[in-house]
């Protein structure tokens, strides 16, 4: 058990794992394939203690799911949809920011007075009413779309499971609505589909996931602090600005009232010996709180963008030991 090492699973192909790679790439940590690109287990570069696998993005939810992996990147709607106690399961420690899909309730746009899902009650009431069967709906997202039409009170309809293309059921005869995933809704328009107002179930986007029912021994906890240290501090530098400004005659109370107006945060104190302060400040205020130092006499002003902020609070870990 203490020799454990963790196991990282990750997409094995596609533009799935190129972001991955890339997102981890960022923080510092490079995959290595011994074998090449089709070597499905790895290290990574100088990190003792962690395995990768690669995997399909569905053997990586079931993986998550019964332990078998540490941590692993994939979209919520695969967890949400594969693993019924998914909350118990797991926990989404953060969003990657790639991988953005919506799964969506789809129906023909010629319905014109359809637009809700309380409408579409009327439909199916009316279908069970007039031809004496239920309304079909085609899905891959079997577990996801009872549970979002139980939300709503829907009961009278009856799925059918989709094996190819979902957005064509409809045109084909074998269902009137569908439920399926969709980045830009560009395919649904094509089959002459439109999006419920209210249709959207999972607004779904690839997250770092870790499972809860894995054996976290020591080793693999110390690999899962390096690898999520990291991480929250790319994180932290990508979405902040570093100020630097000399300053004149500014009280530092009246320093810290100014920062703190701007969401920022003064990580040395305002009490600088050299007459230079540094400042932490959220990029999209960046240019007000200068126009502010500069109003107070501040002078060589400048603003750069750290690579990593690490700090001893971290987010992501003390989520995921709040778990294991």
């Amino acid at each position: 058990m203490s020799d454990a090492p963790l196991v990282l699973a990750v997409p094995s192909k596609g533009r799935l794992q190129e972001n991955a790679t890339a997102f981890f790439g960022r923080a510092g940590l490079k995959f290595v394939q011994s074998r090449g690109s089709r070597d499905y287990r790895g290290t990574i570069a100088g990190l003792d203690g962690a395995e990768v696998a690669f995997l399909s993005a569905s053997e990586i939810v079931s993986q998550l799911a019964s332990g078998a992996a540490h941590l692993g990147i994939t979209g919520e709607d695969l967890v949400r949809e594969q693993v019924a106690d998914a909350d118990a399961a797991v926990e989404m420690l953060t969003p990657l920011g790639f991988g953005h899909a919506n799964v969506v309730v789809a129906v023909p746009q010629a319905w014109i007075d359809v637009r809700c899902m309380a409408d579409l009650d009327d439909v199916a009431s009316h279908m069970r009413a007039r031809h004496g069967r239920k309304l079909r709906v085609a899905t891959k997202y079997v577990n996801l779309t009872r549970r979002f039409f139980a939300e709503h009170g829907l009961g009278d309809y009856r799925i059918v499971e989709s094996l190819g293309a979902t957005e064509g059921a409809p045109a084909a005869g074998s269902a009137e609505i569908i439920v399926d995933i969709t980045t830009t809704g560009a395919t649904l328009a094509a089959n002459a589909l439109k999006i419920l107002d209210d249709g959207v179930m999972l607004a779904s986007e690839a997250n770092l996931v870790a499972s809860v029912r894995a054996p976290w021994s020591p080793r693999a906890r110390a690999a899962a602090n390096a690898i999520l240290s990291r991480i929250a501090a790319e994180e932290e530098g990508r979405s902040v600005r570093e100020i630097r400004a000399r300053l004149t005659d500014a009280k530092p109370a009246a320093i810290e009232e100014m920062v703190a107006r701007h969401g920022a945060r003064l990580p040395f104190g305002a009490h600088a010996e050299s007459g230079i302060l540094a400042i932490h400040c959220p990029e999209k205020a960046v240019f007000a709180l200068v126009d502010d130092l500069a109003g107070t006499g501040a002078d060589e002003i400048t603003v750069n963008a750290p690579a990593y902020v690490f700090r001893k609070a971290n987010p992501l870990l003390e989520r995921l030991l709040a778990r294991i």
